[in-house]
């Protein structure tokens, strides 16, 4: 596909050096990072931080690079090409779901002291929204935060926390009222340093294995106001604006990704011999992966037209969450098909397309789960 369409000279060396770096900082170790199941994320956002990839979108006042939404779609493309979904989903953490309401609603103060690292890569962020008992439902959260003084007291537990392990802060949703509603809840940012914070336990994963998942708690702790994000009441709008950023990131990652493993199983399928020829000779084999690719170009140009919203500043939530219902299911449609079309060689742990084909059925749950996602855009047509 031409990319002089939508993107300049100044977006190709950008994409560039982001792609470098993949290639030469990230790819080379993931081995590594998934049999450890953690990447070093201090280490790795503090070089990202220097190379300006973590505050693409972001005011310059804080550290930012105040680009447009083409860069950040180029950024998450290439993440996409990082050889798991651990990393990509750490690094989106960091960019998409952990900072978002603390730059658009956050005050001077969380700026200057939390924006502004999470952007140089000298704190490593979290989003801290679902709990044992709520996930997508996230209006039947439980963790409460109660105000005190001139601080909120902080009790209750938070689940699937992705970098939670190393998390420097949190920026996590708490109840602030027992009131029925949707302004009963608040958004915080919770360092992680303060008396009462504590990691229960690493969780174990089918896939993502590189990325730290944890389970917290928090006993008592107390939490300066100052930390409050925006209106009290007002963080579960906030959160759901938060949302937006999380799952577009999303949109990308899968197409690329996908993208990735068709070209390397049509490498493989070149070179295995069946009955005397290349796998690849096979018809059936042909006219799946150029279906597939057909659907990933019709995703990729979705994400390109929400794109073109944002940059007008259009509501682009129904186009969003079409995406990522559609990305979801893609994705997991081409690891299936292709660790299929490798073969006994496609369910050794020691391939790409194994650790793809465990790594893409997160996409399908984490971030509101496909069927949610179905029966929220089933409201917003009317039915």
């Amino acid at each position: 596909m031409s990319h002089t369409i939508y993107f300049n000279k100044e977006h190709e060396q950008v994409r560039k050096s982001i792609r470098d770096f993949v290639n030469k900082r990230l790819n080379p170790f993931v081995e590594e990072w998934e049999e450890d199941g953690i990447a070093p994320l201090h280490d790795l956002f503090k070089e990202m931080g220097a190379l300006g990839f973590l505050g693409i979108r972001y005011d310059p006042k804080y550290g930012g690079e105040g680009l447009d939404y083409w860069y950040d779609v180029i950024m998450l493309e290439e993440c996409g090409r990082i050889r798991c979904g651990g990393i990509p989903m750490a690094i989106a953490v960091q960019t998409h779901m952990a900072t978002p309401a603390i730059a658009e609603f956050g005050s001077e103060y969380l700026k200057e002291t939390y924006l502004r690292a999470a952007i140089k890569g000298e704190m490593v962020g979290a989003i801290a929204v679902t709990e044992p008992d709520a996930g997508s439902d996230v209006a039947a959260l439980r963790t409460y935060a109660k105000k005190d003084g001139d601080d909120y007291v902080l009790n209750g537990s938070k689940t699937y926390i992705t970098n939670g392990t190393q998390a420097d802060f949190l920026t996590l949703l708490a109840r602030t009222s027992e009131d029925p509603g949707y302004h009963s809840f608040s958004l915080f940012v919770v360092p992680t340093d303060l008396p009462g914070f504590k990691v229960s336990r690493k969780l174990d994963k089918l896939g993502m294995r590189s990325s730290d998942t944890a389970e917290l708690y928090f006993d008592n702790l107390r939490l300066p106001a100052r930390n409050l994000i925006g209106q009290e009441g007002e963080g579960f709008i906030y959160q759901m604006k938060q949302f937006q950023h999380e799952r577009f990131s999303t949109l990308p990652l899968c197409y690329a990704c996908a993208e990735e493993l068709i070209r390397e199983t049509v490498a493989y399928l070149k070179k295995r011999i069946v009955f005397g020829e290349p796998l690849i000779k096979k018809q059936v084999l042909r006219h799946r992966l150029v279906n597939w690719l057909g659907e990933i170009e019709c995703l990729r140009q979705l994400t390109y037209h929400i794109v073109r919203m944002k940059s007008v500043g259009l509501d682009a939530t129904r186009e969003i969450s079409q995406g990522k219902v559609i990305g979801g299911e893609l994705f997991n449609k081409v690891a299936y098909g292709c660790l299929q079309m490798y073969g006994g060689m496609g369910f050794m742990n020691e391939m790409w397309i194994s650790r793809a084909f465990r790594d893409a059925r997160l996409y399908s749950i984490g971030g509101g789960a496909s069927e949610v996602l179905c029966d929220a855009l089933g409201k917003l047509e009317g039915f």
